[in-house]
């Protein structure tokens, strides 16, 4: 298994363990989460955002992990837009979802599947590519504490 791999697997159990974490009524979620509302597009309908888990990182000072649940109604786009110096790991929990990062080609990702993106990545391509079934993604962000996560392309 290559480093990256091992690093996967290790966002996954971590962001699956806060989604647990916080489905408990005594968790408190913070007022105010930078960057976790959902991108809007004028073509299409867009992907709805749910914050699992925002939690700075103790062993990382000014660092913050957040772990994310976007869904994609059928046929759903989100703008291209950029995560600033944020590390970002998405892995697809249903359906399939079209990506492109930067000038690498266009690749359609299937249940189970997943991507990274290194920071300062610019993430052209994010759709659901059938026009009858969702998709969703879990999306992990270890981010600059305070940064927003997401910043869309400011000429759309």
């Amino acid at each position: 298994m290559v480093p990256s791999q091992i690093v996967g697997r290790f966002l996954v159990v971590a962001a699956l363990a806060g989604a647990t974490a916080c489905s408990s009524a005594a968790q408190s979620t913070p007022a105010a989460v930078t960057g976790t509302t959902a991108v809007t597009s004028t073509a299409v309908s867009s992907p709805q955002v749910s914050v699992l888990l925002q939690q700075a990182l103790p062993n990382a000072e000014g660092k913050t992990f957040t772990s994310q649940i976007v869904d994609f109604p059928p046929g759903s786009a989100a703008p291209s837009h950029r995560h600033g110096q944020a590390f970002v790991y998405a892995y697809v929990l249903e359906g399939d979802v079209r990506s492109q990062v930067d000038d690498q080609a266009v690749t359609t990702y299937h249940q189970g599947q997943n991507w990274f993106e290194l920071p300062g990545a610019h993430h052209v391509v994010a759709a659901n590519p059938s026009t009858t079934k969702p998709a969703k993604l879990l999306v992990v962000y270890v981010s600059t504490t305070g940064d927003p996560l997401q910043a869309n392309d400011p000429h759309q």
